[in-house]
C-alpha cells in the first residue's frame, strides 16, 4: 500500500515534501546518489524512463538526469551542482530544468538559464525507518507555482512508491 507524501508550501518560493521509508538512512541515501539505483525509481509516471543519469558525488560535482517518454520520445532534464554533502543525512544541490518547453535537449551539455532552485534533502533515521524531507527553494514565486502546477507532487509520490520496492531489494553494505 502506498505511503502518503506530505507536501507543504511554507513560503511563496518553497515546497517541502516529506515521506517515510521502512529502510535505514544509508539505503535511502544510496538510492538518491547511485545512478544504477536512481534509474530504477526516479521515473514518475508509467511510460517514462531515465536514459541518462550521471552523478559526481562531491562538493562542486555535477549531476544530470534525463527522462524520456517512451511513447513519443519527448525528453526533459534536470541538472545541477552538489553544494553540501553529509553522507546518509543531508545533500544540498542546485537544480535547473531543461526541455520543459518541448525543445530538444543535450544530454551531456545542459542549458543553465536563469537562477536555479536550491534543494535540500534531509534523512533522519529512527528505529530502522527513515524520514526524508526535500525542501525546494525556487528562484521566484512564479517558478514555484509552475513546478507545483506541473504535477510534480504526483510524480514524486509515484517515484517514492517505486523507491519502496528498490529499497526492499537492497541490503546495507
Amino acid at each position: 500500500m502506498p505511503k502518503p507524501v506530505e507536501v507543504t508550501t511554507p513560503s511563496d518560493r518553497e515546497v517541502v515534501v516529506t515521506r517515510t521509508f521502512d529502510a535505514p538512512a544509508k539505503l535511502v541515501w544510496d538510492a538518491h546518489t547511485r545512478p544504477e539505483l536512481i534509474r530504477r525509481w526516479l521515473i514518475g509516471q508509467p511510460g517514462w524512463s531515465m536514459p541518462y543519469c550521471v552523478v559526481d558525488l562531491r562538493v562542486g560535482g555535477k549531476y544530470r538526469y534525463v527522462w524520456r517518454n517512451e511513447a513519443d520520445g519527448a525528453e526533459f532534464g534536470s541538472h545541477g551542482e552538489h553544494l553540501e554533502i553529509e553522507r546518509h543525512a543531508r545533500l544540498v544541490t542546485t537544480e535547473w530544468m531543461d526541455g520543459l518547453d518541448g525543445q530538444p535537449i543535450d544530454h551531456a551539455n545542459p542549458l543553465e538559464v536563469g537562477d536555479p532552485s536550491v534543494n535540500t534533502l534531509t534523512l533522519v533515521e529512527s528505529g530502522g525507518r527513515t524520514t526524508l524531507t526535500m525542501s525546494m527553494v525556487f528562484p521566484s514565486a512564479e517558478a514555484r507555482d509552475m513546478a507545483v502546477g506541473s504535477g510534480m507532487s504526483d510524480g514524486m509520490a509515484m517515484s517514492y512508491d517505486m523507491l519502496d520496492g528498490v529499497l526492499g531489494s537492497q541490503t546495507v553494505g
